[in-house]
């Protein structure tokens, strides 16, 4: 199993070792241990683009899926799979991720865990946005999937100035371990 991550933003110095150590125990709770997944933090400005561009909505989101396995069998549907498979992207707006943290008061770690995990989600079908209970479905998984992974590590080597100052204002950010 192989985690690729990039991190596209300089302010925020994510521990790759972590992140990819939760991804990975993500992927085996969903039992897709030998898949490749790519995982990319982006800022807003990247994100809305990306937004735009696939989804047609003019405005950062948090977390955006983009699975390989469907569009690799479309194309190819008798082709052996590759080993290992590529699941697909994962791309993750950081500063929606700190602002979503903030509002709910909880670590910024546990925000992209979550997060990771929703994405994961989708490259697996998952699809809250069809309502109802493959909403309720989808939800119920990420809760369950949380809870197997465990404690999250610090996935940051230093804060930024930011998380800082969102920190010193809100201590239930500081807590949440």
């Amino acid at each position: 199993m192989a985690v690729f991550v990039r991190n596209h933003l300089r302010r925020h110095r994510v521990t790759q070792a972590a992140l990819r150590k939760v991804a990975q125990r993500i992927l085996s709770e969903v039992g897709e241990q030998g898949a490749l997944v790519s995982l990319s933090l982006v800022g807003d400005r990247r994100m809305r683009r990306l937004n735009r561009l696939y989804r047609g909505r003019d405005y950062p989101t948090d977390v955006l899926a983009f699975p390989m396995r469907e569009a690799f069998l479309r194309l190819a549907p008798r082709a052996p799979r590759p080993a290992p498979e590529l699941l697909g992207d994962v791309v993750i707006s950081l500063p929606q991720a700190i602002r979503q943290a903030e509002g709910d008061g909880h670590s910024l770690d546990h925000e992209l865990a979550t997060l990771l995990i929703h994405g994961t989600l989708h490259l697996l079908g998952y699809d809250h946005e069809r309502g109802g209970r493959e909403a309720e479905r989808m939800r119920r998984k990420e809760r369950a999937i949380m809870r197997q992974v465990g404690p999250i590590p610090r996935l940051f080597r230093e804060r930024s100035a930011v998380s800082r100052q969102r920190s010193a204002k809100n201590p239930r950010l500081k807590a949440d371990r």
